[in-house]
């Protein structure tokens, strides 16, 4: 007679009924720390698909991972394989990455400089033009280095083109020096002085990136945006502090990459999967910053590299750091002139983790949302006049031209959590054949509007390099409209 204390053999599966191993499929959890809450996905990599989902207010205040473990506790009770599967992290927490950008004149390699931090996923908090100063820093390098109240986490420094004068570049790094900065830099300006450029910065660490523009009217961001990625993860995750567990080294080996970063490549694995629907804006309400990333096809017309001393690029991101639904929610009230709001931004701002509960508390963040997006896809979009030239009227653009996107996907907590029908009321005004003639604004006008419900684009991007199949399906899942899995903690 079978021990009480074991299963009736009778009663166990045949050895032949059970799944092979190799059958089961193979899980990954995807998380995004983000500056208000942590995200957290399990994926099916071998369908490409969410098992389940699950976010938590992000823990600052004591430990970065203590956010991640309530996620994982609800991820487990969905499926308690995901105890056991890959971990792949992205990161904005703790102000996220904040860049410097150091150049020789503001309208060529800073202004390039700048397009390429906001690309690797930084938020750009200053943009220095050194010009012909001497060998000691200018009052505005050593403000942003020494004695700004938030100081960058590292120095992107650019200056002159390939074989080009190298005196600016040098004079540059000497003067970072001179500053007292003693965090990571980045060197993506004039290869042919790029070794006395790192025998200036010495025992600072820092990372040698092809220049970002080799020669006039050429854009080149992706060294620069693979050094900015290396040096986030060896240098900036760490040193934040967010996690003192097993001394500090157990976040930064999750982290593949600052999230925006994370995100423009998601959004990259997306576009080569819209097919007909062709060019792909994303626009992403964060509680700090509203990020919008475009990929789009470029007008030769417009385009080409005679027109711009820096030249457009198709994959685009812009941050607008003063608009937001919590940590910036006054600003956006105050820029958008919605005085009215200014006391429920107020209540937003000083406590980022608040939930909306009524019908008005979702009318305020509808409102919020709505005046962030139309703003920063404005900011994104630029706009077109026309002008008189020697030549008679010529049509003038700035930003990208998204009037001909197929897809515009949205994503934020407003619009993940919000009531039926948030999309349509926070994208008033800014899609339409009508939103942007008031202006000249170059606003999507027929796109299709997909909700980003799962917030799979991060996880797409974590997953493109190692797993890109997974990454492919789970970014097709965002056309297919597959079903909310949501795990509520």
């Amino acid at each position: 007679m079978p021990s009480a204390d074991l299963p009736d053999p009778a009663d166990l599966p045949d050895p032949a009924d059970l799944p092979d191993p190799a059958d089961l499929p193979d899980l990954a959890v995807c998380v995004d720390v983000g500056s208000t809450f942590t995200k957290a996905l399990l994926v099916d990599l071998s369908e490409g698909r969410v098992v389940a989902a699950s976010e938590h207010p992000t823990t600052v205040g004591t430990d970065v991972l203590d956010g991640y473990d309530a996620c994982l506790a609800d991820l487990v009770g969905h499926e308690p394989r995901a105890a056991s599967a890959e971990v792949l992290a992205c990161s904005s927490a703790g102000g996220g990455l904040r860049i410097a950008v150091v150049g020789n004149e503001e309208l060529v390699t800073a202004e390039a400089g700048r397009r390429v931090a906001l690309s690797s996923g930084g938020k750009v908090v200053a943009v220095v033009a050194v010009g012909g100063r001497g060998r000691g820093p200018g009052p505005d390098l050593e403000a942003v280095l020494r004695h700004a109240t938030v100081p960058p986490d590292l120095v992107l420094l650019t200056g002159g083109t390939d074989g080009g004068n190298s005196e600016m570049l040098l004079a540059a790094a000497l003067q970072v020096v001179a500053a007292g900065w003693v965090g990571p830099v980045v060197v993506a300006g004039n290869s042919e002085a790029a070794d006395e450029v790192s025998t200036i910065l010495g025992d600072l660490p820092h990372v040698v990136a092809d220049n970002v523009v080799p020669r006039i009217g050429v854009l080149r961001p992706e060294g620069a945006r693979a050094a900015i990625r290396e040096v986030f993860l060896r240098h900036v995750i760490g040193g934040k502090g967010l996690s003192s567990r097993d001394q500090g080294r157990t976040f930064p080996a999750m982290v593949r990459g600052a999230t925006p970063d994370v995100v423009l490549t998601g959004v990259e694995v997306l576009a080569e999967e819209v097919g007909d629907l062709g060019d792909v804006v994303v626009v992403d309400v964060g509680g700090a910053t509203t990020d919008v990333h475009s990929v789009v096809e470029l007008d030769p017309e417009t385009g080409g590299l005679g027109r711009d001393v820096v030249a457009p690029t198709p994959r685009t991101r812009t941050v607008e750091g003063d608009l937001g639904m919590r940590w910036s929610a006054v600003s956006t009230v105050e820029v958008a002139g919605l005085g009215s709001l200014a006391e429920e931004a107020a209540a937003r701002a000083a406590m980022p983790s608040y939930l909306p509960l009524t019908d008005a508390d979702h009318d305020v963040d509808e409102a919020i949302a709505r005046a962030a997006t139309g703003l920063a896809v404005r900011r994104h979009a630029g706009r077109s006049t026309v002008v008189l030239g020697p030549g008679g009227r010529v049509v003038e653009r700035s930003g990208v031209d998204l009037r001909k996107v197929g897809l515009v996907v949205v994503s934020g907590g407003v619009l993940r959590h919000g009531r039926a029908g948030v999309a349509a009321r926070v994208l008033e005004g800014t899609i339409g054949t009508e939103a942007g003639r008031d202006g000249g604004w170059q606003l999507p006008e027929t796109p299709r509007v997909v909700v980003d419900s799962d917030y799979v684009l991060a996880a797409v991007g974590l997953l493109a390099e190692h797993r890109p199949a997974a990454a492919r399906r789970l970014a097709r899942s965002l056309l297919e409209g597959a079903a909310d899995r949501r795990v509520t903690t």
